[in-house]
């Protein structure tokens, strides 16, 4: 298929690709090695990222230059968790391109195609229903049959509530907003879109969504998230973009949001 006739496809409703695509599947061959290189290689780049960062606040301690003499501390959290998600896409797009120009990541790759659709703004109050009954779904199954379960263990988000006003206002730029874009950029957006490429997309999903949960380093975050990173893998497929999953997101993290630092303030 031609590049202009891949894009004329991009552009039709959603019902017509759904059709489309189920008249012209065809059989394929699968690389099942890329299965775990793509995540491997994007785990790699986090970890370089965050060696990064972290070698950047020792060098300016060394300097005596200690970042928290320019940043409160909420704000340093925001530019530290800005500078490894950039790096990271920086580094699993880059570097691939900077060894061979064959392997170049375009915007479609990463599922920013097109805008955000008035088709992504209904679905994702939507989806986010689905996935609330299907996490609490499977974390009641995994309770029944592990009693001992940490379904209520709390999350590190790093930052603290009761903060000053401009803290909480960081707070939620960072959790609301940058941290859902970064990391549907990076999972539903770059490694789901690559995998699929190579392996079926229940493989590619399920691959993308495990990576995403051991990324929390907690049990009950990780079953949450992952059950949200396998539903919006769907959502990138159906809808040929990462926006509808980029929204949900921010429904999630904005409700936590509200319970973390507004409610209580309201006697909640």
């Amino acid at each position: 298929m031609s590049e202009k006739s891949s894009n004329n496809n991009k552009r039709q409703p959603l019902h017509r690709r759904l059709k489309h695509r189920l008249q012209h599947r065809q059989k394929r061959t699968y690389n099942w090695r890329m299965l775990a290189l793509f995540p491997a290689w994007v785990t790699a780049a986090f970890v370089v990222s965050n060696l990064l960062v972290a070698g950047g606040l020792i060098v300016l301690n060394w300097l005596h230059l200690p970042a928290e003499t320019f940043f409160r501390p909420a704000i340093l959290q925001t530019v530290v968790s800005t500078l490894i998600y950039v790096l990271t896409i920086g580094i699993v797009v880059g570097v691939p391109y900077a060894v061979r120009r064959a392997y170049k990541t375009t915007l479609a790759d990463v599922g920013f195609a097109r805008l955000v659709s008035w088709t992504d703004i209904g679905l994702a109050p939507v989806t986010f229903v689905v996935y609330a009954i299907a996490t609490a779904s499977v974390l009641a199954l995994i309770m029944a049959i592990f009693p001992g379960f940490p379904s209520d263990q709390a999350q590190d988000i790093g930052f603290q509530a009761f903060g000053s006003r401009t803290d909480n206002l960081l707070a939620f730029a960072t959790l609301v907003v940058l941290a859902p874009l970064a990391e549907e950029t990076l999972f539903r957006g770059y490694l789901y879109g690559k995998l699929k490429k190579y392996v079926p997309a229940v493989m590619a999903a399920f691959a993308t969504s495990l990576l995403f949960a051991l990324a929390h380093f907690q049990l009950n975050v990780g079953v949450d998230v992952f059950v949200l990173s396998m539903i919006l893998c769907g959502l990138r497929s159906l809808t040929g973009s990462i926006w509808a999953g980029v929204l949900v997101h921010m429904i999630k993290n904005g409700i936590a949001y509200y319970l973390l630092f507004i409610s209580p303030l309201m006697g909640g």
